[in-house]
C-alpha cells in the first residue's frame, strides 16, 4: 500500500470545536481501507490524528489554524515547573493496560468529561462514545491505556499510539479533584520520558490552535516543532 493511493472523504461543515463563529469540516481516510504501521506512521507525520477507527485532519476552506505539533525528543529539556509536577508524582505508579471500558476506567472518563467539558462534544458522556473514541482503533495503531494510580486509586489515564518514531498522545482524562498534581501535564512529561527512554524521535500532541485557550499547554513543551507549509518546523510562540 502506498500513501498516494489512498481515498479520503469530506465531512459536511459543522461548528467549529475550538475557534468561535467558524465554520470547520475535515478530510476522513475511507474506513474500507487497511492501514498498516508504516502508511500509519507516514500519515502521523502528514498532520492527520486518528479518533477511534478514523483517521482525519482538519480541512476548512481559508483557514489552517489547527496544526499538528511534535516535540522533538532530542532536544527536550524540562522546565523548573516541569520538574515540580514530576516531584510531586513520584508516589504514583504507572502501568501500560489494553484499552477497556471497566467501571474503574469509564467512571473516571464520565466524572472528567461532566466536571472539566460539560461545554464541549462530547458531552454527555456515554459507554458507546468512550468506546467508539477511546477502545475501538485499527489494529496498526498499537494502543495502550497508560494509567496512573496512587496506591489502588486510579487518577488519571493517558490514551497513546506506539509508533515507529515515537508517541502519538490520542487522549488523557483524569480525576479533577487532584488537581494540585497536574495531571495533564504529568501524563505529557511521563509520555516524553518514556519515549526518550525507549530511542524514539517525537511525541505527537496532536492539535494546536494559536488562539483557542484550551490547546496553550502544548506550547509549554519545548522544543516543539509544527506542520505547517507542508513541512515541520520550529514554532515559535512570543
Amino acid at each position: 500500500m502506498d500513501v498516494n493511493t489512498l481515498v479520503f472523504y469530506p465531512t459536511p461543515e459543522h461548528s467549529c470545536s475550538y475557534l468561535d463563529n467558524r465554520q470547520a469540516r475535515s478530510i476522513f481516510l475511507s474506513p474500507d481501507q487497511t492501514l498498516d504501521e508504516s502508511i500509519y506512521m507516514q500519515l502521523t507525520d502528514m498532520g492527520f490524528r486518528r479518533s477511534g477507527e478514523h483517521i482525519y485532519r482538519p480541512w476548512c476552506e481559508g483557514c489552517g489554524e489547527c496544526k499538528s505539533v511534535r516535540v522533538p525528543l532530542a532536544g527536550f529539556k524540562v522546565s523548573k515547573s516541569q520538574k515540580r509536577v514530576l516531584n510531586r508524582n513520584k508516589d504514583l505508579h504507572v502501568s501500560f493496560e489494553l484499552p477497556s471500558s471497566s467501571e474503574e476506567i469509564y467512571s473516571l472518563y464520565v466524572n472528567y468529561i461532566n466536571q472539566r467539558h460539560s461545554d464541549g462534544d462530547m458531552y454527555p458522556p456515554s459507554l458507546e462514545q468512550f468506546k467508539d473514541f477511546l477502545c475501538h482503533s485499527p489494529p496498526s495503531s498499537n494502543t495502550w491505556f497508560v494509567c496512573f494510580r496512587l496506591e489502588q486509586k486510579l487518577l488519571a489515564v493517558a490514551v497513546v499510539d506506539i509508533l515507529p518514531k515515537g508517541v502519538s498522545a490520542i487522549y488523557t482524562f483524569f480525576d479533577p479533584a487532584y488537581e494540585v498534581r497536574s495531571l495533564g501535564r504529568l501524563a505529557v512529561l511521563w509520555q516524553i520520558h518514556w519515549a526518550k527512554s525507549k530511542g524514539m524521535e517525537f511525541v505527537y500532541l496532536g492539535y494546536w490552535v494559536k488562539d483557542c485557550q484550551k490547546m496553550a499547554y502544548k506550547a509549554e513543551y519545548q522544543p516543539l516543532q509544527v506542520f505547517d507549509d507542508l513541512i515541520w518546523q520550529e514554532l515559535i510562540v512570543p
